[in-house]
């Protein structure tokens, strides 16, 4: 009876499954008998250990993760995935797949960290896993810290008797304070992406560490200029408290800027671009994120040409896979505010740019716009650019959320159609060096208030360079009348599509509110083909009918998907309600605000 009052059951013994990078398993005695006590008795077995925290990351194949790809933001189409970003959050009993999973993980590497102190032989021979295994406690108290703010820090291997097992909640600087501290301990005993071997791609690597860090130096500075406390309660009644909190943002920035620029000189990395081949057809952007074998794309590459991906996790076709149904075309298909942010060819929005061909026929809109908008949404069935006829509003159906578009990226074609059990084997991005591009831009622009002409040539303007677009200087956003901080908010809103990245970006910029609570709209209506014609739009199967919207041509009527009245996400919602099976075997566990 007692083990039902503890807020975190853990098992005792190590689960070897190691990810796809792992090395094999030493043949020491039968798995079933693997225990702490027969373990960590060579440097070999802490690497062993180390490799079962991989699958702690956050993939496609990680059960019950409905904000995988971003199901439901404001930037997709299907709402009926992922119903978050309505604003519709029920308190869970039990929270198996985020509370428990992370804190198994968590003490995974608890017990990893604990034997490793009572190594006898040179430490240096473990010190690159218990490396890993600090940046993968440090990953999980991330993905806690995303979710529920504040939460119980347990950095030791909790028995039955433990006092901490009733801790109650650290407050949020509490835990960034453990993350950061993990990361900073990691940094130095990981090895460099430059010195590991290709059996070796996909372990944990230094530059892994520093874009990590930076990303939740970003993150948490961003946090606190925006946000601030009041997701916090008062720690007492509701909440985990601000206990710890403090003015945290210029040296947060100043370190992010420091890390991301050492990853970038590093010279490990370079954006995965091939459009100068006419074979490619300006497709970069879908075939990096489909790159299996070398029959997955027109010119034959393989992983091994990826030096783009900085912390990923491994899949392979043979070894371990990505299920198919998560990274379904219909659940990340685009909503009528994700088409319209793709600039047009000339670097402008398509609001000023004389070169946008409007939306009479379904291939107008493709027309001289940014080279990512073909490559993640084209037509499923031919892949190409749909053309007259071949798009129709059928209505609202949970498949595709009532939109013709369809999401093509992670959504391997070719290569994989041809084997047996045609399930995705590209691998899955954490942090690319795009993403490092975007955070730097970012964190120059917050600490700065502006942002000049060549850190925007060092930053953003290679990931619009990759995708057909002239450079962003002052002088042409002055010209167009354009926020810089917004245009580079909407580099990382194209760039980073599906990537997991929208719910805490419009999180940490304190405007989740005002963008997740408008309508989620599909295809404009008005002066298009589909007006009055019922052939390609049954009206009756959209019963919110139509609203009108400003798009790049003008105030036109689209097809309302999900209605700004059925939408109520508030800043409470900000954080997830802990689940009441933790609050009930911890009574020192305090709920958030509000729910």
């Amino acid at each position: 009876m007692k083990n039902n009052k503890f807020t975190h059951i853990f098992i005792l013994v190590l689960t070897l499954v190691l990810s796809s990078c792992a090395d094999e398993i030493l043949d020491k005695e039968p798995i079933e008998g693997f225990t702490e006590a027969a373990f960590y008795d060579s440097p070999e077995e802490f690497n062993q250990a180390a490799n079962t925290l991989y699958k702690s990351l956050n993939t496609p194949r990680n059960t019950g993760n409905s904000e995988m790809l971003d199901h439901g933001s404001d930037l997709h189409a299907n709402t009926f995935s992922n119903p978050y970003g309505q604003g519709s959050v029920a308190i869970p009993v039990n929270d198996n797949a985020y509370w428990r999973s992370s804190y198994f993980a968590i003490r995974d590497a608890n017990i990893l960290l604990t034997k490793a102190t009572e190594y006898k032989d040179d430490y240096s021979e473990i010190s690159q896993y218990v490396a890993a295994a600090k940046f993968f406690r440090a990953t999980q108290y991330f993905e806690l810290l995303q979710r529920y703010g504040g939460v119980p820090i347990t950095n030791e291997v909790l028995d039955l008797d433990s006092e901490a097992v009733f801790a109650p909640r650290n407050s949020r600087y509490e835990v960034v304070n453990v993350i950061l501290s993990d990361l900073t301990d990691a940094i130095p005993d990981l090895p460099s992406q430059n010195n590991i071997s290709s059996a070796d791609q996909g372990k944990i690597t230094t530059e892994a560490a520093k874009a990590f860090k930076a990303s939740v130096l970003l993150y948490e500075a961003t946090w606190e200029k925006y946000v601030g406390t009041t997701t916090d309660g008062d720690g007492e009644s509701a909440g985990a408290g601000s206990a710890g909190a403090a003015d945290n943002f210029t040296a947060y920035l100043n370190e992010a800027i420091k890390l991301n620029r050492e990853v970038i000189n590093s010279g490990a990395f370079k954006l995965w671009n091939y459009n100068n081949e006419p074979d490619m057809r300006n497709r970069s952007n879908y075939y990096l994120f489909n790159l299996e074998g070398p029959e997955s794309n027109p010119l034959g590459l393989d992983k091994s040409s990826n030096k783009e991906f900085i912390l990923f996790t491994t899949f392979d076709i043979t070894l371990g896979t990505i299920n198919t149904s998560q990274n379904s075309v219909g659940r990340a298909n685009p909503s009528r505010k994700m088409m319209d942010m793709f600039l047009s060819s000339d670097g402008l929005p398509i609001a000023q740019s004389p070169l946008f061909q409007g939306y009479v026929s379904p291939q107008d809109e493709y027309q001289n716009r940014d080279y990512r908008m073909e490559s993640y949404f084209r037509h499923i069935n031919s892949n190409e650019i749909p053309v007259d006829g071949q798009f129709t509003l059928d209505g609202i159906v949970e498949t595709s959320g009532g939109s013709p578009y369809r999401n093509n990226k992670f959504v391997s074609t070719g290569y994989l159609q041809t084997v047996q059990d045609p399930t995705d084997g590209h691998n899955w991005p954490i942090l690319r060096l795009a993403t490092v591009y975007l955070n730097l831009a970012e964190s120059l622009y917050e600490l700065n208030g502006s942002i000049t002409d060549s850190e925007l040539n060092e930053t953003i303007n290679l990931t619009k360079a990759r995708a057909g677009l002239p450079a962003l200087t002052n002088v042409i956003a002055t010209t167009a009348n354009l926020d810089v901080l917004e245009e580079i908010r909407r580099e990382r809103a194209i760039e980073l599509f599906a990537e997991n990245s929208r719910y805490n970006d419009l999180k940490r910029w304190g405007i989740a509110e005002q963008e997740l609570n408008k309508s989620i709209l599909g295809p404009v209506v008005e002066g298009t083909d589909y007006e009055g014609n019922s052939s390609l739009y049954n009206s009756a199967g959209y019963p919110e009918g139509e609203e009108a919207v400003e798009t790049g041509a003008g105030l036109l009527k689209a097809v309302v998907l999900n209605p700004a009245s059925g939408r109520n996400f508030q800043r409470s919602n900000y954080v997830w309600p802990i689940p009441t099976r933790e609050i009930t075997q911890n009574s020192n566990i305090l709920q958030n605000p509000d729910y």
